[in-house]
């Protein structure tokens, strides 16, 4: 079987980078913070410039937290920019790689399976990637970086770790460099999908590096995390058995849609069931445009500061459906069940469970088939016009009321300024 190779590219400080070049400027000479002003110095910044991060300045810090000797350009995010930023870049990948052997990580990250490519333009995996990501430079103007890996995992480290340490931005990783130069490598939090969380777990057992973790005993890992031990021991060895062919071919055997939003500020009881409706609205034109009905519902109520748990609760649907009056009327009773009153509402999710093709919709003994058929074509000529006029071409009354929330989240993206 033929060794595989694989590129894992990373954009670096991509939307730093994306504000730079409209303006000109070299993010590597430039101070620059991608952040929304109007939101107070306690504003995050999704983004700042090499030339920042050199003065020690961390990425995902707060504007109040950027010294004030410090004379830097703050730029408003602009997540439509930003997607066709990362369209174009897709598009350069797309002259070395078919879509097929490109997985999309990220808006700023993708895998790319490299194997059958390389005796095609007769070039090794390091020259390869060099060559794509100049061409990314020099057509776009972003600095990117890459790892090169015999699996997906060992890529990802290559990026993450190894990479940071090369003047070309590059590194390659097999299990036996994974194993001299990364397996005493602390701290942990510095490997693929282990967090504070874990990291803090790992080290109660007295793991402190990946090494520790491959010598542990499996049957303490599988007690202690359960089914997740499989893949930490794996990854512990730098064995990742999944491809990017893997992920394209899975499908869940159950799925699900779902909404949530931090309001904007503390809500009251009626206040939230507002933002409810407007929320089940929103996802049900969803639901409708992929021709999809559910009979599962669940819905959490977060409380303002933590100064309670949150409220949650699901229930099972007589009706398998999309029609926007009876979930509307189900979100909203089980909303009324679980949902204490005399606390304020800070976060609100739904969820819509069992997702099934529209062939599958039922209804049962009390519904008016013919009421509900009208209101589908009502709803499918909004979500056609929302489509081609925009998200608030057609809106209700309640979106007008001081505390709905749609009309400014439908100029966001990622809950960011979409322009």
């Amino acid at each position: 079987m033929e060794d595989k190779r694989y590129l894992c590219i990373d954009l670096k400080t991509f939307y730093a980078s994306v504000e730079c070049v409209e303006r000109g400027l070299d993010p590597f000479k430039v101070d620059l913070v991608v952040a929304d002003p109007s939101r107070g110095k306690g504003a995050i910044c999704l983004a700042i410039s090499p030339k920042l991060k050199a003065q020690g300045i961390k990425n995902r810090c707060r504007l109040f937290e950027i010294p004030d000797s410090i004379d830097y350009i703050i730029a408003k995010p602009r997540m439509k920019k930003y997607m066709e930023y990362s369209a174009k870049i897709y598009g350069i990948y797309l002259k070395y790689v078919s879509a097929a052997d490109i997985h999309v990580y990220s808006i700023d990250e993708c895998f790319l399976d490299i194997t059958s490519y390389l005796h095609l333009y007769q070039l090794s995996p390091k020259e390869l990637a060099k060559k794509i990501i100049n061409d990314v430079k020099e057509s776009i103007g972003i600095t990117a970086a890459a790892g090169i890996g015999t699996n997906l995992y060992l890529t990802k480290l290559a990026l993450d770790i190894s990479a940071k340490h090369t003047k070309d931005n590059l590194a390659f990783l097999d299990e036996d460099i994974y194993k001299a130069t990364l397996w005493h490598h602390q701290p942990l939090t510095d490997f693929w999908h282990i967090g504070q969380g874990i990291t803090a777990r790992l080290h109660k057992l007295g793991i402190k590096d990946m090494y520790d973790l491959a010598h542990y005993p499996e049957h303490i890992l599988y007690k202690e995390f359960g089914i997740n031990a499989e893949y930490m021991i794996d990854h512990a060895w730098g064995v990742e058995p999944t491809t990017i062919q893997d992920i394209k071919r899975y499908r869940p055997k159950s799925n699900s849609i779902s909404h949530s939003q931090v309001l904007f500020e503390d809500y009251s009881y009626e206040e939230a069931m507002l933002v409810l409706k407007e929320m089940i609205e929103v996802t049900l034109i969803r639901l409708c445009d992929e021709h999809l009905v559910s009979n599962q519902i669940a819905l959490y109520v977060g409380y303002s500061q933590n100064i309670r748990k949150g409220s949650q609760g699901s229930c099972k649907l007589t009706s398998t459906t999309n029609s926007c009056q009876l979930m509307t009327h189900e979100f909203i009773n089980l909303f009324k069940r679980i949902t204490d009153p005399s606390y304020k509402i800070r976060r609100l999710a739904i969820a819509f469970g069992n997702l099934q093709d529209e062939l599958f919709e039922q209804y049962d003994l009390f519904c008016d088939p013919e009421a509900l058929a009208e209101e589908k074509k009502l709803q499918h000529t909004l979500s056609t016009i929302k489509k081609r006029y925009g998200k608030s071409a057609v809106i209700k009354g309640m979106n007008l009321l001081p505390k709905a929330t749609t009309l400014e989240r439908n100029k966001l993206i990622g809950g960011h300024n979409a322009q």
